[in-house]
């Protein structure tokens, strides 16, 4: 148990780099995006197909589909954390657990009432946040309402994901998953006619950064401590990447939030909270859908 409490310590300050990490690399945020999940099929494809070439082959459309929605998640959420603050990109983005729990509410599934209260509250947050400053630039205002497109995306992310593993191993999906993504990322970056290279060495670092932190290594601790604690602790305790990045941007970029934005981002977290508290608490009926509610699978716990 100590073990997988230091794993899962590891894997929250990984993926709190991200949004720092993105802030501070001079690129174009689809850049970043394409480079970060190429590295990471570069490193996952060769062991998916040494281990299990019959399954790539058999991954389905379900992970294509995933791949899509994590195209989306980034190809929105990276360019947010460069045109918000850090600390609102990431409590924004953090959200997919209310999106998955609507779009599960839409597709039949019951969902409890904490888990609307928890809706509730987490709306509340960000209209207390995103509201709090009356200054706040249609830059930052842009950068919220893509930080929130990602949310939802990665809600999608999160629920494709689970069908998909119920068939294929981890490595097998995330290679599928993470090239559909990467070449969608690769496409937008030529039509939009973003720099693919040139960049100075401080910001391959960044990249090579969150490839290795974030993309990889975050995700492989989070599914250690998977085995070992339950995925509701691990879903709330990773809720800590939002105070995490808040100190890494500070540290790394001299970036503070607007103090007045804090206690909506506080009370849009606790929103958060409640939702994962109340899906995960209620026993699972007969015959219910396992990827009902907010199931968060162990890929989808954070995505940045």
């Amino acid at each position: 148990m100590r073990f997988a409490v230091a794993a899962l310590a590891v894997a929250i300050v990984a993926i709190s780099s991200s949004a720092p990490l993105i802030a501070f690399a001079t690129a174009p945020a689809l850049a970043i995006a394409f480079w970060r999940n190429a590295a990471a099929v570069g490193v996952l494809a060769p062991v998916a197909l040494a281990r299990r070439p019959h399954e790539v082959r058999k991954a389905g459309g379900v992970s294509v589909l995933s791949g899509l929605c994590l195209a989306v998640h980034f190809g929105t959420w990276v360019p947010s954390a460069q045109l918000t603050s850090v600390a609102m990109s990431v409590a924004l983005v953090s959200t997919t657990p209310v999106w998955a729990a609507l779009i599960s509410a839409v597709r039949g599934v019951r969902v409890p009432a904490s888990t609307w209260a928890g809706i509730a509250v987490a709306v509340a947050g960000v209209a207390l946040a995103t509201g709090a400053d009356p200054d706040a630039s249609p830059r930052a205002l842009l950068g919220d309402a893509l930080a929130l497109v990602g949310g939802i995306a990665a809600a999608g992310y999160t629920l494709l994901g689970e069908r998909a593993r119920a068939t294929v191993a981890t490595t097998t999906y995330t290679s599928v998953c993470y090239s559909v993504c990467a070449v969608v990322l690769l496409l937008a970056c030529l039509v939009t006619g973003a720099d693919l290279v040139g960049f100075d060495g401080r910001t391959w670092l960044a990249i090579a950064a969150m490839t290795i932190g974030p993309q990889l290594l975050g995700h492989t601790l989070i599914n250690y401590a998977l085995r070992r604690i339950s995925a509701t602790m691990v879903a709330v305790l990773l809720l800590l990447e939002v105070p995490g990045a808040l100190v890494i941007a500070w540290l790394l970029l001299d970036q503070l939030p607007e103090a007045r934005t804090l206690p909506g981002i506080a009370v849009l977290l606790a929103g958060v909270a409640i939702v994962v508290l109340g899906a995960h608490g209620r026993p699972r009926r007969p015959g219910q859908p396992t990827n009902g509610g907010t199931a968060i699978s162990p890929e989808a716990i954070g995505t940045t």
